[in-house]
């Protein structure tokens, strides 16, 4: 069943938007800072693919406006932890164990952590959080997330420029059983972790 694929052509034709470089740094800049919003890439991946000569540029508006997303995340850490009761909002939305996880990376290895949040599947507003809450140096927070959002964001759009027309193909005549390998994986994970095998 073809359900996929008429997905995948939408998004691809939304990726050529002339308002499409706005949308995704707004995704960006909401992505690092707020609750629940899925990453950029999935804006920033068929936007390089589909016009790979503006790859680069695409990375770079991502990048700029992830850092300054994570820069207010930081700041509500910082001075909005306490009032604004995010504890219990991070507990109703599934992401407190995701909270002291990034917490305990930071106990463990510092502002290094911010660039293991740049390839984790670990939300990213979390790290931001985080780092205000326990009042990480600025400085070193903006330059390792520009470093480790930065390494992600142009590793995805290189990959899609190298990648070009004949990845694109490929994508598109495949899209359906990828999306269906990909339904098919959750539901496993769902279980394994539902039943407590892991």
């Amino acid at each position: 069943m073809k359900l996929f694929s008429p997905i995948y052509d939408k998004v691809m034709r939304w990726s050529q938007h002339h308002a499409a470089p706005r949308y995704l740094a707004g995704l960006s800049f909401i992505e690092s800072a707020f609750f629940p919003f899925p990453p950029p890439d999935v804006m920033l991946a068929p936007m390089s693919l589909s016009q790979p000569h503006k790859a680069w540029f695409f990375a770079t508006v991502t990048t700029l406006a992830s850092v300054a997303g994570g820069i207010l995340g930081y700041l509500i850490g910082l001075f909005f932890f306490d009032v604004l009761s995010l504890e219990q909002v991070l507990k109703d939305v599934g992401y407190w164990d995701k909270f002291l996880l990034a917490r305990s990376w930071f106990d463990e290895w510092g502002f290094l952590a911010i660039f293991i949040a740049g390839f984790t599947p670990v939300p990213y507003k979390l790290f931001t959080i985080t780092a205000g809450v326990i009042a990480m140096s600025f400085l070193p927070f903006v330059l390792a997330s520009f470093i480790g959002r930065g390494a992600r964001f142009y590793l995805v759009s290189g990959l899609m420029k190298w990648g070009g027309r004949s990845m694109e193909e490929k994508l598109r005549k495949y899209v359906d059983w990828l999306g269906w390998l990909t339904v098919l994986l959750i539901v496993v994970i769902y279980f394994i972790y539902h039943n407590g095998w892991v």
